[in-house]
Formats: C-alpha cells, structure tokens, sequence
C-alpha cells in the first residue's frame, strides 16, 4: 500500500471514530434526559437562545418535546450507540488495515451518495459540495485500497 493512501486511510479511521464517538455523546446526553420535562426544557431553551415562542419553529421544538415519551428517547439512544459502535468498529478495523473495514467504510459512504446529491441539487451550497467530495473521496480511497489488495494477493499467488 502507498504510503499516502495509507495516511488516508488512517485519517478515515480518525474521523469514523470522531463520529463514532460523538454520536455516543449524543446517546449519553438523551438518556440524562429520561424522566424529564422536556416541554419545559424545550420552553427554557428557547427563551435562553432569546427566540420568539410564538415563532413557527419554536412551537415545533416545543410541540415535539411534549409527545417525547421517554421510551422513545431509550429508543433514539439505543439506535445512536448502535450506530456509535459500528462507526468504532469501522474505526478500529481500518486503522488496523482490515479489508472488511474498508469494505464497510466504501458502503457506508456510498450509501449516502445519493442523497446528497439529491440535497446538493436541491439547495445548493458549499456545505453540500465539501460533504459530497469528501464522501466521494473516501469511497474512491477505499475502492481503490481494496483493488490495490486483491492484485497484490494475485501477484502473492501467481
């Protein structure tokens, strides 16, 4: 493997794990809101941030924090450290050069591809553009990783 693309896989596995673990910081802080009064923190948050109660969009905040059933928020938890743990994992195995992790990583990258397109061509914006390129460059790098692996294993075995 080249060693600049195997800096770039580092740096992949660097920002899974980020994510990885800030979605599990996500996690951690909706479980502390288990058996709270989301309406009334919702209703603090906003006169916090000085915004118009009455406005449309604090109404949304506050309408949705009152049908916010505490089993739904052991629910979005439970899915965020699923999803935390996979990212971890994707981590650990492209750090450590693992083939089903650059695998996971092309998938996963490749999956959301569609979508941002979808949103880029909507509403365009620099934002869209940086987050469609570097997701289309980690899904070319780990394309590229894993062809770069199977002719060297074809080289190893002819």
């Amino acid at each position: 493997m080249v060693v600049n693309e195997h800096r770039a896989i580092r740096l992949v596995a660097y920002l899974e794990a980020f994510k990885g673990v800030l979605v599990l910081a996500a996690a951690a802080g909706l479980l502390s809101l288990v058996h709270k009064d989301l309406e009334a923190l919702a209703a603090r948050l906003i006169e916090h941030s000085h915004l118009n109660p009455a406005s449309k969009y604090p109404l949304i905040l506050v309408d949705a924090a009152s049908r916010l059933q505490d089993t739904r928020l052991v629910m979005l938890a439970l899915g965020a450290i699923a999803y935390s743990l996979i990212r971890l994992l994707e981590a650990y195995g492209l750090y450590r050069e693992r083939a089903w992790a650059e695998v996971l990583a092309a998938a996963s990258g490749a999956i959301y591809m569609p979508i941002e397109a979808y949103e880029w061509f909507k509403q365009p914006s620099w934002f869209r553009v940086v987050v469609f390129a570097v997701n289309g460059a980690v899904v070319w790098l780990m394309l590229h990783a894993l062809l770069h692996r199977r002719r060297a294993r074809a080289r190893k075995t002819a």
